[in-house]
């Protein structure tokens, strides 16, 4: 029953990560725009987001009792993941911007594309959180019965 509840935040939460790695990432492009031999990185949001979404949920059944790998003092306690076990959290993941226009440094980072990138991948962001911050309150009301 509380999964059902939570699957669209746990849905959203994960698109919000996303969202912020490509963030970083656009800015990272934009912030060495200057820099010769520079390819602009990026990732495939659609290809990320499924990829995020078919990783085996959390559990929270209870153990053996048996102390877990990751060292929780406890086998009922949820696993914290840490930053490289995200889905965007390996660099080999990313992939290379095409080059629309030629530069005679070598650099291949469009500024008015990854603007536009920068804006869209912002507006998108806020749409998601502004998402989460609905559910939650919804939930919320529904558990205090309003």
């Amino acid at each position: 029953m509380f999964s059902n509840l939570t699957n669209a935040l746990d849905f959203q939460s994960k698109g919000l990560v996303l969202r912020a790695e490509r963030q970083r990432v656009i800015a990272s492009n934009i912030a060495n725009a200057d820099t010769p031999g520079y390819a602009g990185r990026d990732f495939d949001f659609k290809k990320a987001m499924a990829e995020a979404n078919s990783a085996p949920a959390m559990s929270l059944a209870p153990s053996s009792g048996k102390l877990p790998a990751d060292g929780a003092t406890n086998g009922r306690h949820i696993p914290i993941k840490p930053i490289e076990a995200l889905p965007m959290g390996d660099e080999s993941k990313l992939g290379y911007t095409t080059q629309t226009q030629p530069a005679m440094d070598g650099n291949s980072v469009d500024l008015d594309r990854e603007r536009a990138n920068f804006v869209d991948n912002s507006v998108r962001y806020e749409a998601t959180l502004r998402f989460i911050n609905g559910s939650s309150r919804t939930i919320l009301s529904a558990i205090q019965g309003q």
